[in-house]
């Protein structure tokens, strides 16, 4: 982190990024230099850096969620699917709009290899999932 710090002072480096840190690695980074985002893996099913989040939080890092739609095996379950066709969207879309709401650094981007992927994918920032689904969710 020290070397980066000094590329950063030299303007090498506008910004910094973590992936796979745990909280006390961010904040140690964060001692040394100003960290802009960190890359964990999480989504609807595994939120083993819930606490690495809520230290994203904290601190006004951003959040970038690696694997944001998991296997899929969360986009496939009865409840999933209902709560989707409800909403008139695709499970995926839900699970992208479930991952915004449950944080304000929260930024995924999904992977996708279609413009109809992709223009679904975008479509989740504007989706609200009614605050009791939200709870069942969580």
């Amino acid at each position: 982190m020290g070397a980066l710090a000094e590329a950063k002072r030299a303007g090498k480096i506008r910004h910094l990024g973590l992936s796979n840190v745990s909280v006390e690695q961010l904040e140690a980074a964060q001692r040394i230099v100003p960290i802009a985002s960190v890359q964990n893996q999480y989504n609807l099913e595994y939120r083993k850096s819930e606490d690495v989040l809520k230290a994203c939080e904290r601190l006004g890092v951003a959040f970038i969620p690696w694997y944001p739609l998991g296997d899929g095996a969360a986009l496939k379950s009865r409840g999933m699917k209902q709560l989707a066709r409800r909403l008139g969207v695709p499970p995926a879309q839900v699970a992208l709009a479930w991952l915004l709401a449950h944080s304000r650094v929260m930024l995924p981007i999904p992977g996708t290899a279609s413009i109809a992927h992709l223009e679904e994918n975008t479509a989740a920032a504007a989706l609200r999932i009614p605050p009791e689904d939200l709870v069942a969710l969580n």
